[in-house]
């Protein structure tokens, strides 16, 4: 799962579903999300980089505001 992070391009964003799809698991988007969320080093392996289907920015262990700061930082 955490190897399907980190191929998410820096700048780019991919959803829970996508990760989940790209690991092989489809139905895993709650293991995605879980993996995020237990991931040692969340800035290494980009969790802020993954994003609801619908596009909401969704959770971060550094915090929301955090992630969206992150996000701003790459889209520059």
């Amino acid at each position: 799962m955490l190897d399907s992070l980190r191929a998410i391009d820096y700048g780019r964003t991919a959803s829970y579903a996508a990760v989940a799809a790209a690991a092989g698991s489809p139905a895993a988007v709650r293991a995605v999300g879980t993996a995020c969320a237990r991931n040692p080093l969340p800035v290494v392996v980009p969790c802020h980089r993954v994003v609801r289907t619908d596009g909401a920015i969704g959770q971060y262990v550094g915090g929301a505001q955090a992630k969206r700061a992150l996000l701003a930082l790459e889209a520059a």
